[in-house]
């Protein structure tokens, strides 16, 4: 048996990896020949994990992995798609009780290969060029510039549209089984004639052992051998060499231990060209391709427009139906046996999309490209870990998708908060399946959201993430004490407690704080401490809903926020501008953390506890705000530091505004530089604080400001200009046209009749009872459906239970720090 039927010698079926057209023209090859081995291109440690094929639970696509087991982020892929030649073949072999066999160069040797040349580019970068990476498919069937010589030659100028009209649309569909690996064959040969091995010299070696493997299948059956490889390859297993020559070529290859299994893949991988991808453009139009029986142009017609009305967009049978006939037109147009993805592609823009390309780009991405994901059966080897790994999914209902979805979860629930662990835990081990995201929902610590994908190179970051136990748990703790013994900053410890705390590592964290109790103890630097108070102090909260002990994280809090208040003030004299505004942003850390500082502390206990826990938490904030004061009045601060510790007092009512504007004129006065001034006010009514709205109901600050900018000279004017406008560009549209309007109209009218009747918004000499009570539906909303609760009677303590309203808030999902936000 050879390429022709009669022949002698093995048969040698060319393909190009992933072509529908190429898998059709396998299947009726082997139907034609019936061999009784088939040998297929591929890893051979494979070879014991080809029966798993046959599973029901195994749905392509799919990729053989195989990385190496000392060291599992050497990785390498083979993805097969079910429009694959391969898994075609492989198929057929199980369904007919035929051996099947890989045949290409061992991975063992594949991956300590890929070893060694990153090895040398290390060492010799400016020689090597950039690295190279390791193969992610069986190779590539038919190169792309063979390709685009044999299209050329044929009178095409793109390859693609060639093999589909010559290969793709054809395929055995036009008589003999044999004829396209013929004619595929001798064409490929003429061009390894002309291009010798297109630049891969691996590929010598490659076909060295597929020969050798060759010849064994034929000592063992005869020439009833089939060989699935691509195209490229034929010519050489042709080729007549002896076995001595054959094997010099393979002498002294490096080695390396490797592990292999299937793993899901995706379409949206196979779509990629580089990484781990297939260079596969339209891997959801070839699945369609192949699995189409008949009438594959109006079959996909109807899915798109499916798809375009689940999007509402109107699409009739009508429009399906006049689509069908522009891509046949276009097609005789053009000389095409059959409209392929470009004549499809014009039609639908100009039938079902009216011209628009974006709803064309929907097309593309969920049918042409599509988000198929792949299943592999439990039977597959896998590491322990994927093993536990695999279980929590079952048992939390956390199914892998290809496609990215959000999922808010509730963490009072259950279900809910194993599956917030697992996907923390999950990126503690460098495992990115989900990422966490703001909720839109709720502000409460209860609710978290995540964008979930599952991507392919998820299961090599499971595989490397093994060596650190077998258990997700047991793997996310050994982790995280690795990470708190080499973590560089103190702001990367406290961070890590955090984690460890999202993560309910109960064993890892007792090492955490005593790593972050020894670091901060050392520490003299007050921006690092400022950096790992927030995180430290967001942490404390986390016990209050997922019942996490916090009180050793309590007393580290403490007296890191003690040593930020003594070393504060010094770190910030004679500061030039950026470090200021370092410090400023240190500065506003520090307060939102002195803010949660104890908050939720005295919950269930009794009230003594409760006292000494108010006691302690309001010590803790005078003693900040005396840090503040003491910034404030220094004139070796910086002026946005000095101006933001004003602004932070008055908004935590610990400075009048009769202080407040009183410290703004000692600054805004003459005997300042004006550059310091316009930092001060930068720092006191900038920086998306809110500002904006403090000078719209303030009239002496505005004015205090107005006044000043008016009166800097004109060459100090041009430095501060740039400061101003990036403090007021930040404000809202609304806030900069009602400042403008009051400064135009001056001091004293924002209360007049006159002004009022201009339309100044949001001032009025009386109030208006009206517009207040408008806001009564949505307060009654906001505080539950209980009719006890009398909005309107909110001062008089006999109509306004406490207990109720807490109750009515709880049943809408709110909890107390939700109420505590609003009310501030």
């Amino acid at each position: 048996m050879s390429d022709r039927d009669g022949g002698t010698g093995p048969l040698l079926l060319g393909v190009r990896h992933h072509g529908p057209g190429s898998a059709r023209a396998v299947r009726a090859a082997l139907e034609a020949a019936g061999p009784r081995t088939v040998l297929i291109e591929g890893p051979p440690e494979a070879d014991a994990l080809i029966a798993l094929a046959a599973d029901e639970d195994m749905r392509p696509p799919v990729a053989l992995l195989a990385h190496v087991v000392d060291e599992p982020g050497r990785s390498a892929f083979w993805p097969l798609a079910e429009f694959s030649p391969e898994w075609v073949a492989i198929r057929w072999a199980l369904e007919h009780g035929v051996p099947a066999r890989f045949i290409d160069l061992p991975a063992t040797h594949t991956l300590a290969w890929g070893r060694e040349e990153r090895e040398d580019q290390e060492q010799e970068p400016s020689e090597k060029g950039e690295p190279g990476g390791l193969p992610s498919e069986p190779a590539e069937a038919v190169r792309i510039g063979p390709l685009a010589v044999l299209a050329e030659t044929a009178g095409y100028d793109d390859a693609e549209r060639w093999w589909e009209d010559v290969i793709e649309h054809r395929g055995a569909r036009d008589g003999d089984a044999f004829a396209p690996f013929e004619v595929l064959g001798e064409a490929m040969g003429a061009l390894r004639e002309a291009f010798g091995t297109g630049g891969h010299e691996r590929d010598l070696v490659r076909e060295a052992y597929m020969r050798l493997q060759v010849r064994a299948a034929q000592r063992e059956f005869g020439d009833d051998v089939a060989v699935v490889c691509g195209a490229w390859h034929v010519p050489a297993l042709r080729q007549r060499t002896t076995v001595a020559a054959d094997r010099a070529l393979l002498k002294g290859l490096p080695k390396a231990k490797a592990d292999m299994t299937w793993v899901p893949w995706t379409h949206r991988r196979l779509s990629r060209m580089s990484g781990y991808g297939a260079g596969i453009d339209s891997p959801g139009w070839y699945g369609h391709l192949f699995g189409a029986a008949d009438r594959p142009i109006e079959r996909w017609m109807t899915k798109v427009a499916r798809l375009l009305r689940d999007e509402d967009r109107p699409v009739s049978s009508a429009h399906v139906i006049e689509a069908v006939r522009l891509a046949d037109t276009l097609a005789a147009m053009r000389g095409r046996p059959l409209p392929g993805l470009t004549e499809t592609t014009d039609a639908v823009r100009a039938v079902m999309c009216e011209g628009s390309d974006v709803p064309l780009a929907l097309v593309h991405d969920r049918l042409v490209v599509g988000d198929v994901l792949g299943e592999v059966p439990a039977a597959a080897p896998a590491v322990p870990l994927q093993r536990d790994l695999d279980r929590l999914q079952r048992r939390l209902r956390l199914k892998p998708e290809a496609q990215e979805r959000e999922l808010e979860l509730d963490l009072r629930k259950e279900n809910d908060a194993g599956r917030s662990r697992l996907l923390h835990r999950l990126r503690l081990l460098g495992i990115e399946w989900g990422e966490p995201t703001a909720s839109r929902g709720s502000t409460g610590t209860f609710r978290e959201t995540w964008r979930l994908r599952w991507e392919p190179e998820l299961a090599v970051r499971v595989a490397e993430a093994g060596v650190w136990g077998t258990t997700v748990l047991a793997a996310a703790t050994a982790k995280a004490e690795a990470d708190a013994v080499g973590a560089r900053s103190l702001a990367d410890v406290t961070g890590l407690a955090e984690r460890c705390l999202l993560a309910e590592l109960p064993d890892a964290l007792p090492v955490v704080m005593r790593i972050l109790a020894d670091r901060a103890a050392l520490d003299a630097d007050v921006g690092h401490l400022a950096q790992a108070l927030p995180a430290l102090v967001r942490s404390l909260r986390y016990g209050d809903v997922r019942g996490t002990d916090t009180e050793a994280l309590a007393e580290v809090a403490a007296g890191l926020a003690e040593r930020v208040f003594v070393g504060l003030p010094p770190a910030c004299a004679a500061l030039d501008a950026d470090a200021a505004e370092e410090m400023r942003g240190h500065v506003d850390a520090v307060h939102g953390a002195v803010g949660l500082l104890g908050e939720g502390e005295g919950e269930g206990e009794d009230s003594a506890s409760q006292g000494e826990n108010s006691a302690s938490h309001a010590g803790i904030r005078g003693r900040w705000h005396g840090v503040l004061r003491t910034l404030s009045g220094r004139d070796t601060v910086p002026g946005v530091v000095r101006g933001r510790a004003v602004r932070l007092l008055l908004d935590d009512g610990a400075l009048g505004q009769e202080e407040a504007a009183r410290l703004m004129g000692l600054v805004l006065s003459p005997g300042t530089e004006p550059a310091d001034a316009a930092a001060w006010i930068e720092g006191f009514v900038g920086g998306g604080s809110g500002g904006g709205m403090l000078l719209v109901h303030d009239e002496r600050l505005l004015g205090l400001v107005d006044a000043w900018l008016t009166g800097v000279p004109g060459d100090a004017f041009t430095d501060v200009l740039p400061l101003l406008r990036r403090t007021f560009s930040a404000y809202e549209p609304g806030v900069r046209r009602t400042l403008g309007e009051l400064v135009r109209r001056g001091p004293g009218t924002r209360g007049s009749a006159t002004a009022t009747a201009s339309g100044i918004p949001g001032f009025a000499s009386d109030l208006d009872t009206a517009r207040a009570d408008a806001v009564l539906p949505v307060l009654r909303l906001l505080l539950g459906p209980d009719e006890t609760v009398d909005v309107e009677g909110a001062g008089d303590p006999s109509t306004n239970d406490s207990s109720t309203h807490n109750d009515a808030a709880n049943e809408n999902g709110a909890d107390d720090n939700d109420l505590v936000g609003v009310g501030r």
